[in-house]
């Protein structure tokens, strides 16, 4: 496995907790670091094909006549706009 570097900026208090998480996790904190992207990289690209799949062939547009369907009914309280 071909390894490179990046120089990475984290707030101090995001570095603090990942830091103990990693002592917690018995490992170093690049190492958790790199878990962690790797995860985050996993989820988005299996969440991307998920998506692609489920869309098949539709197209932004296709999503307008149900959009037009909706029934007009004010937001249940809690759920208004900000």
């Amino acid at each position: 496995m071909s390894k490179s570097t990046y120089p990475l900026k984290l707030p101090n208090s995001i570095k603090s907790a990942a830091a103990e998480l990693a002592r917690e996790e018995g490992v170093s904190l690049n190492q958790f670091i790199a878990a962690a992207v790797a995860e985050k990289v996993g989820v988005l690209r299996t969440t991307a094909e998920f998506l692609r799949e489920r869309a098949g062939d539709a197209k932004p547009e296709d999503l307008l006549r149900y959009v037009r369907a909706a029934p007009r009914v004010r937001p249940v309280e809690g759920d208004e706009p900000g």
